[in-house]
């Protein structure tokens, strides 16, 4: 609760221009903080939320032609010359004239499907298309958690291996200033100074690039996550802290791929174009329908708006249809339909195929780099006391700067695979969590 207190407080200061303040009190998160704040705040997942109301009102939509559509219509004619017609009556022609001027017709109009199998199958249709779009925003969400995750895990490997670069950084300063003493004491010669004062100048650049590295992983976190690049964020734990938690992938835990969202996204297009074919099916079944009319006419002569006399009929009627021949279109629009549901069992097959080798490869992958850390670990601390050992060497005179730099360098190279190491764990994991469709309900 504190964190997200602290998110909101830094959101207002800075819409009020208060951008020192948001710099001394920065956000400190945990992996899972960041997860919750981009499933919240993050375009995609919203746009993807979107798009699960959109198919819902497309079935809403279809679920509308159920009912009654009413219509209202109005019309008026003006007749320019009546209809004439020649009548022979008692041995003379006579001519009539037909109609009136005027003719006002309006009223309204009702009509309700009875039986309509072809539509009660789309509203069945339309429901699967919601699942589908739940699980493409499922899927949006499962990307996201693992984009988030791999940011998350960068930014803590580029702020281990500044703070390695840092130390190393920092050795080497002390050391260009024990050569300055020993050069006035006449110990050192100005060759040895020039050296060690060469290796500083050697690592700062190295140093401006692993504080560039933390800068850009910051911002691309901060954009996952939705929030404003003028937020400070900072990790609450270090890649060294999370080795606790790190252990071979065990051979009794769950590999199911049930829950991958590729796969689960296919059964739901299968579940669909088998009911497509049922939908084609129907297309062979008569349909009833249903209709009533009411209506108002008036016929006169002159004046349009004089003399009006409306009066109202109505009509009620069932109207049947029954699809006898259409040269073919229904039948062929069938097989269609039932070559696209065999071609997604064979998609199906081959997806299932891969993944189970993909998982396979994930978990080799993740129990060899758990081998990588324990062995980094011990080279590490090999390294380190190398190190020591030729420091104290160095400062009674037994080794050159040679020799101390080499054994600078070996530690500092060991720091960074240790580092390494635990970051390719944590990215293969977070990989197996997305493959089996894991962090997003």
């Amino acid at each position: 609760m504190k964190i997200f207190l602290k998110y909101s407080a830094a959101i207002i200061l800075m819409i009020g221009g208060s951008h020192k303040a948001i710099a001394a009190d920065p956000l400190v998160l945990s992996r899972e903080q960041c997860v919750e704040i981009a499933l919240r705040d993050n375009p995609t997942v919203r746009i993807a939320d979107m798009e699960v109301k959109k198919y819902d009102y497309s079935k809403k939509e279809v679920l509308a032609s159920l009912f009654p559509s009413i219509d209202f219509s109005a019309a008026y004619q003006r007749s320019i010359e009546l209809q004439t017609i020649r009548m022979n009556m008692g041995g003379e022609s006579q001519n009539l004239k037909m109609g009136s001027d005027n003719t006002w017709n309006m009223g309204f109009t009702a009509s309700m499907p009875l039986i309509a199998p072809s539509l009660w199958k789309s509203i069945s249709i339309s429901d699967e298309q919601i699942v589908a779009s739940l699980e493409s925003a499922r899927a949006s969400k499962l990307d996201l958690v693992n984009n988030i995750n791999k940011a998350y895990y960068s930014l803590l490997l580029a702020i281990d291996s500044k703070d390695v670069v840092k130390q190393n950084y920092d050795i080497a300063v002390l050391n260009a200033d024990v050569y300055a003493k020993r050069l006035a004491t006449g110990t050192a010669s100005e060759y040895d100074v020039l050296r060690s004062s060469v290796q500083v100048k050697n690592i700062e650049p190295e140093l401006l690039q692993a504080d560039i590295a933390v800068r850009q992983c910051q911002l691309q976190l901060k954009v996952l996550m939705g929030i404003s690049t003028d937020v400070e964020i900072r990790p609450n734990v270090t890649l060294s802290d999370m080795q606790r938690n790190i252990y071979s992938y065990p051979a009794s835990a769950d590999r199911s791929i049930s829950d991958n969202s590729s796969l689960r996204s296919l059964d739901i297009q299968k579940r669909i174009l088998s009911k497509n074919v049922d939908l084609k099916k129907m297309a062979w079944i008569p349909t009833l329908g249903a209709s009533f009319n009411l209506s108002w006419l008036s016929l006169s002569n002159g004046s349009p708006f004089k003399n009006q006399m409306f009066n109202p009929y109505s009509t009620v009627g069932l109207q049947l249809s029954v699809p006898i021949f259409s040269g073919g279109s229904k039948y062929y629009g069938l097989k269609q339909a039932q070559v696209q549901l065999k071609e997604i069992d064979l998609q199906r097959q081959n997806l299932v195929e891969s993944l189970n080798m993909q998982v396979e490869l994930a978990i080799d992958n993740i129990n060899k780099e758990a081998r990588q850390i324990e062995s980094s670990a011990e080279g590490m601390r090999q390294a380190e006391k190398a190190h020591d050992i030729m420091q104290k060497s160095f400062d009674i005179g037994a080794a050159t700067y040679l020799d101390l730099r080499d054994s600078e360098l070996a530690n500092t190279t060991a720091k960074l695979s240790y580092l390494q190491a635990i970051y390719n764990y944590l990215v293969s994991m977070s990989e197996l969590d997305l493959l089996l469709g894991k962090g997003v309900k």
